[in-house]
């Protein structure tokens, strides 16, 4: 073979003519680079929001200094290219065909419009399948604005295909903190306009509109949460007090937990690991901090590719259920010097800190799949001894005085929505369990929910999951009456009590 450093082709020694034909119909060494690049380029380019169809490279004007107007002449909203809504528009028509249960309540609910008069504020991820759920829920009346819970997982040509359609959307992929915090505000503080609904993931919109629009925060008829830092946040609220608002748990509803937490992290979070390191699992030692639902996903995932798995836990539930399933269940500091990767998926803060990082091989690979990015000391690692090295889009290495690296993925971030995508069809489940938390909020009787926290009813779990059965051509068995009277159920449901755990 050639000399690696070697310019000319006549090196290479073939075997026989038709080797060397072969070979001839290709471009020299750099245009091959260029071709193979562009081709896995290309590839990744119109789904992936982690290679998403512009990347920040193109264009450094910020955003929020540029005019731009929607083909309605409207400009009330803040996206990084208005011109790339015919594309958006397609990722959205491609999830649609994934997202059947909801596209089915729009269409059931469509006529009726439950949600006449609603003005939803909402802060999610803003990806294709978001799109699909605030179009629904402007098809069932509602009136929305939208901003990004996360500063990587934007699409932006989605983005800009809803500001296309009049939802005012101030969101772009890679939005500093200053510039996450004034699209949120851009959000709630418009004028002749005031919401009286929340959507939040994360609860860091409930939170700003807590602290700075109180007047707006008390006459909310109602907030969805759906994730576990957003639901801890509302209970602290609530038992300190202050929470002046009916809040439904979108999080711990069986529909979000089981599929979003579970099935979905089982698949994405080895698309992560790879699109970003192009690791080979087999034989990797692996530590999994955490072992709820999303550690659950996780460690089936890595396990199946003969990944060795151990996990660290707090709680003595989880922990056994992880020996059952065949972990170890270990301590963080007495494993650190071997493990290949380390995975945090507790929603706690300082998981892992600087002093194990400086204990870790090199090449250790790091990454988080909570949602909020404290889990990972990454501050500790912003310090003068350490160098930063940007490898490609969300993967760092930092490196040691003595040349040691750690891979950081994401900075600490969210690895599956800020690296990769997440299965369509399991976020039609959330979206569909959001879209009808939004609706019996909205509709309740006053006085059915009072200033609290709430779980979604299980009539409604039980409804999100029938929508999604044909998907599969499921048939349920019906009960008769007298199986039904025998169980003491109703045949419609609920077919289990609020305590059952699946």
């Amino acid at each position: 073979m050639a000399h690696k450093h070697g310019h000319g082709r006549e090196r290479i020694q073939f075997a026989n003519t038709e080797d060397k034909q072969e070979f001839s119909k290709y471009p020299t060494k750099a245009g091959r680079r260029s071709l193979s690049r562009s081709i896995s380029q290309s590839s990744t380019d119109s789904y992936s929001s982690a290679a998403s169809y512009t990347d920040s490279s193109d264009d450094e004007t910020s955003p929020r200094d540029k005019a731009q107007v929607n083909t309605h002449g409207s400009a009330d909203f803040c996206v990084k290219n208005i011109k790339q809504a015919e594309f958006g528009r397609r990722e959205i028509e491609i999830a649609e065909q994934d997202m059947s249960a909801l596209i089915s309540l729009r269409k059931r609910a469509q006529g009726e419009k439950p949600l006449a008069g609603a003005k939803i504020v909402g802060c999610t991820h803003i990806t294709a399948q978001t799109a699909v759920l605030i179009e629904t829920l402007v098809a069932l009346g509602a009136q929305c604005r939208w901003t990004a819970c996360n500063i990587y997982s934007t699409q932006n040509e989605v983005a800009a295909a809803l500001a296309e359609t009049g939802v005012p959307v101030f969101a772009w992929k890679g939005e500093s903190e200053d510039d996450f915090w004034w699209c949120i505000d851009r959000c709630v503080n418009t004028e002749g306009w005031q919401a009286n609904m929340i959507l939040d993931d994360g609860g860091d919109l409930t939170h700003w509109v807590y602290k700075k629009y109180p007047s707006v925060f008390k006459k909310v008829r109602g907030i969805v949460e759906e994730s576990v830092t957003g639901v801890h946040r509302l209970y602290q609220l609530s038992k300190a007090g202050k929470l002046c608002v009916p809040a439904m748990n979108v999080n711990d509803s069986v529909t979000k937990q089981k599929f979003d937490n579970l099935y979905c992290c089982r698949e994405s979070i080895l698309d992560g690991l790879k699109r970003t390191t192009d690791i080979m699992f087999g034989g990797k030692q692996v530590v999994v901090c955490g072992y709820g639902e999303v550690g659950k996903g996780c460690c089936t995932a890595l396990k199946a590719l003969g990944a060795i798995v151990c996990i660290t836990e707090i709680d003595p539930i989880c922990a056994l259920q992880a020996c059952m399933d065949g972990f170890r269940v270990v301590k963080l500091s007495e494993v650190i010097r071997q493990m290949d990767v380390v995975i945090t998926c507790t929603g706690n803060k300082n998981v892992v800190t600087r002093e194990q990082l400086d204990r870790m091989k090199n090449g250790c690979i790091v990454c988080n799949m909570g949602h909020s990015n404290t889990e990972i000391d990454v501050a500790s690692l912003r310090s003068p001894e350490l160098t930063w090295e940007r490898v490609r889009s969300q993967v760092d290495h930092i490196i040691w005085p003595d040349g040691k690296r750690v891979v950081l993925l994401a900075e600490g971030r969210l690895l599956n929505l800020s690296c990769s995508t997440v299965p369509t069809f399991v976020l039609s489940i959330t979206a569909t369990t959001q879209a009808l938390a939004l609706i019996e909020l909205f509709n309740a009787p006053e006085g059915r929910y009072k200033q609290d926290v709430y779980l979604l009813p299980k009539k409604m779990d039980e409804y999100v999951a029938s929508l999604h059965l044909p998907n599969f051509d499921a048939h349920l068995t019906e009960l008769t009456d007298e199986q039904a009277k025998y169980m003491g159920l109703n045949k419609n449901g609920p077919f289990k009590p609020n305590y059952y755990r699946y």
